[in-house]
């Protein structure tokens, strides 16, 4: 079984790509750390490996969490398997 995506927690919002050529309309499978279980997901967008892909829905101004971390704030709403990154999430830092 290929590992497309990981979660360090499943109380966190996102996901890492971590295999090349992620398409919109794969079928995808992640793997949630902490809890050592497997989710699936369908991807909404091309996702570059290493970029975040969204496991639930977020809407505007939700607070993105990535390893059990705050990483931004959503400035467009985000469906889940959506591509995350500077179109649509925000560092809170400015």
């Amino acid at each position: 079984m290929t590992i497309h995506f990981v979660v360090h927690d499943e109380g966190d919002s996102v996901g890492v790509v971590v295999v090349e050529g992620v398409k919109k309309g794969d079928e995808l499978t992640g793997w949630i750390m902490d809890q050592d279980r497997i989710v699936r997901m369908t991807a909404h967008s091309d996702i570059p490996i290493g970029h975040k892909l969204a496991i639930r829905p977020l809407a505007l101004q939700d607070t993105v969490v990535k390893y059990g971390a705050d990483v931004g704030r959503v400035v467009a709403p985000i469906a889940a398997g959506e591509h995350l990154h500077v179109h649509n999430v925000k560092t809170k830092r400015w």
